[in-house]
C-alpha cells in the first residue's frame, strides 16, 4: 500500500481541523507523515509488538480463559499537546491534587469543610474508603496522595474536563515511559526535528518524592506488590528497577519492636517508606482483613506510630470516590480560595431522589458509574447499550441508588491512529501523573489511552483500550 492520507473527522479532533487542515502543533509531525507509506508503518508496529513481548510489557486480564496476560495495543502515531495547552493542564492538575490532599487532611483532623456545610458528613463517614484509624494522624508534609492520576478529556468542543481522580494506587505510568522509549527507538528522526519535552526522568522524581515523605534521613524505600498475578505487576517491577529499590511482597517484610524490616541475604534491614500497590484492606491481616495473604502482620500499628510511611496513605480512597467527585470544585474554592482551572463533568448523584428520577428518565442518553468502580467495570454507556442492558441497569439503580452517579455522554475528542486500513480517528483520554512531596509537580506528558474500536468511548486497558505516546511540545516547536 502507498502513501498515507488523513481521514475525514467529525467533532473535535486533536490533529485535524474541520475542512481537513492540520493543527499547528501537528504540522511538523504531519510533514514527516506525508513521507511515510502504509507498509512501512505496519512493519514498525510489528517491531513494537515484538519488542514489547521481549521486554515483558503485558497487562494481566482477570477472567480471560485464553490466558491471563496480553499486550496493551500500542499506536505508533503520537498525541501532540502544544506548550500553552499543557501549561493550563499542569496548573489545573496541580491545583486539584493540592485541594484533594488538603481535603484528606481536613476530614481526618478538624473536618472544617463538613462543619461549614460544604459537604455532607455522611458522604465522608459513610464512605467505604474512610479509615477511622487515620483520625488525628499527622503525616509528613500533610500529603496523603503522593502519586495521583488525574483523568482528563476534551469534549466535542475542545474543552478540557476532569473525568475522575485516582488517589489510591494509580497505574499506567510505566506505559507512558515505555511508549516514549519505543517511539524514540522506532522513529529517532522525529525527535531530532522537534523539541518534545522529556518524560524519562519520572522514576527519579518519584523516588525523590518518596524519600521526601520519610521521617528519617536517607530513608530505605521499597515497593510492595500483591505479586505477579496482579494486573499491573509489570509496572511494579519496572518502577522498582528504575528507582533502584527493592520490589517486595508481604512475606518479604516483618514487624519487630515497632518497626518494619525487610528480609535480605545480609540480614534484616529497616524499611522507612513503602510505596504500596496493595489496597487498604489487604495491608495488615491482624488489623484489617484476616484472610489477606498480601499484607504484613502488624504493619498498621507501626504506621500509626509514625515509624513507617505508606505511599499513598491509608484512607485516600475517600478523595477519589465518585460520590465525592462532584464536590472537588468547591474544595478548591474552600481550601485554596481559587476558582477551578479544570472543570468537572456535570454529575447527577443517584442517592438524591430528584437526580435519580432524571437519570431513570434519560438512561439511554447517560453514562452511569458505580461510585466505587474502576477499570470500566460496573458501568453503563447508555447510547451503546441494548434495551435489555438498560432495563437490567434500571433495576440496579432502583435497588441501590446511592451506589451510582450518572453523567452526560460526552463526545470525547479523537486522535488519528494507525489501523490495518490506514489512518482512522479514535476517542482518547489522558492521565497525567502528579507527584506530591515538599512541592507538587508532574512530568510534561501522561498516559494517552485509546478506544481501539471505531465509535467506542471505553479507553480502559482492561476493556481492550490501547495507548499512544503523548508529546508535549516545548515553546516554539511545531
Amino acid at each position: 500500500m502507498g502513501p498515507l492520507s488523513l481521514p475525514d473527522v467529525s467533532g473535535y479532533d486533536e490533529m485535524i481541523l474541520p475542512g481537513g487542515r492540520v493543527r499547528d502543533a501537528y504540522k511538523g509531525y504531519h510533514r514527516w507523515l506525508l513521507g511515510q507509506v502504509h507498509d512501512g508503518l505496519l512493519r514498525k508496529r510489528k517491531e513494537a509488538e515484538l519488542q514489547f513481548h521481549r521486554v515483558g510489557i503485558t497487562f494481566n486480564v482477570y477472567g480471560e480463559e485464553s490466558g491471563t496476560e496480553r499486550l496493551i495495543p500500542f499506536d505508533a502515531l503520537p498525541r501532540v499537546i502544544p506548550a500553552a495547552d499543557w501549561r493550563r493542564l499542569e496548573q489545573g492538575a496541580i491545583q486539584r491534587v493540592r485541594a484533594l490532599n488538603l481535603f484528606l487532611h481536613d476530614i481526618y483532623h478538624d473536618q472544617a469543610i463538613i462543619r461549614a456545610g460544604r459537604l455532607p458528613a455522611e458522604q465522608v463517614f459513610g464512605n467505604a474508603q474512610y479509615q477511622p484509624c487515620m483520625q488525628d494522624l499527622d503525616l509528613p508534609n500533610r500529603v496523603y496522595s503522593h502519586i495521583s492520576g488525574v483523568d482528563v478529556i476534551r469534549d466535542g468542543e475542545g474543552t478540557w474536563y476532569v473525568l475522575e481522580d485516582n488517589l489510591r494506587t494509580p497505574s499506567g505510568v510505566s506505559y507512558m515511559i515505555e511508549n516514549r522509549r519505543m517511539m524514540m527507538r522506532l522513529f529517532p528522526e522525529l525527535f531530532s526535528q522537534q523539541s518534545v519535552a522529556p518524560v524519562e526522568h519520572y522514576p527519579s522524581l518519584l523516588l525523590e518524592t518518596l524519600q521526601e515523605s520519610g521521617a528519617v534521613p536517607n530513608p530505605t524505600v521499597v515497593l510492595l506488590t500483591p505479586g505477579r498475578f496482579n494486573s499491573a505487576y509489570f509496572e511494579h517491577a519496572f518502577l522498582a528497577q528504575q528507582m533502584g529499590i527493592e520490589l517486595v511482597e508481604g512475606a518479604d517484610l516483618f514487624v519487630k519492636d515497632g518497626l518494619v524490616y525487610m528480609r535480605t541475604t545480609a540480614g534484616p534491614q529497616r524499611v522507612d517508606v513503602i510505596y504500596r500497590r496493595v489496597d487498604d484492606d489487604y495491608l495488615d491481616p491482624l488489623a484489617l482483613r484476616p484472610d489477606s495473604m498480601l499484607g504484613v502482620p502488624g504493619l498498621l500499628s507501626v504506621y500509626l506510630q509514625g515509624n513507617v510511611i505508606l505511599a499513598n496513605a491509608m484512607g485516600t480512597g475517600v478523595g477519589d470516590d465518585k460520590s465525592i467527585y462532584p464536590y472537588v470544585p468547591d474544595m478548591i474554592r474552600f481550601y485554596l480560595d481559587e476558582e477551578p482551572i479544570l472543570a468537572n463533568v456535570p454529575t447527577w448523584q443517584c442517592r438524591d431522589p430528584k437526580a435519580l428520577d432524571h437519570v431513570l428518565a434519560h438512561l439511554p442518553e447517560l453514562v452511569v458509574k458505580e461510585v466505587h468502580g474502576a477499570g470500566g467495570y460496573g458501568m453503563l454507556v447508555g447510547p451503546a447499550a441494548s434495551r435489555a442492558e438498560i432495563a437490567a441497569f434500571r433495576e440496579r439503580l432502583r435497588a441501590r441508588p446511592a451506589n451510582y452517579i450518572a453523567q452526560p455522554t460526552l463526545s470525547l475528542s479523537t486522535c488519528p491512529i494507525f489501523v490495518d486500513e490506514g489512518i482512522a480517528p479514535r476517542h482518547i483520554d489522558l492521565r497525567p501523573f502528579v507527584l506530591s512531596g515538599k512541592e507538587t509537580r508532574l512530568v510534561p506528558g501522561g498516559l494517552t489511552r485509546v478506544a481501539m474500536s471505531a465509535g467506542s468511548l471505553v479507553v480502559n486497558s482492561s476493556q481492550g483500550g490501547g495507548t499512544k505516546d503523548t508529546w508535549v511540545l516545548e515553546d516554539g516547536s511545531c
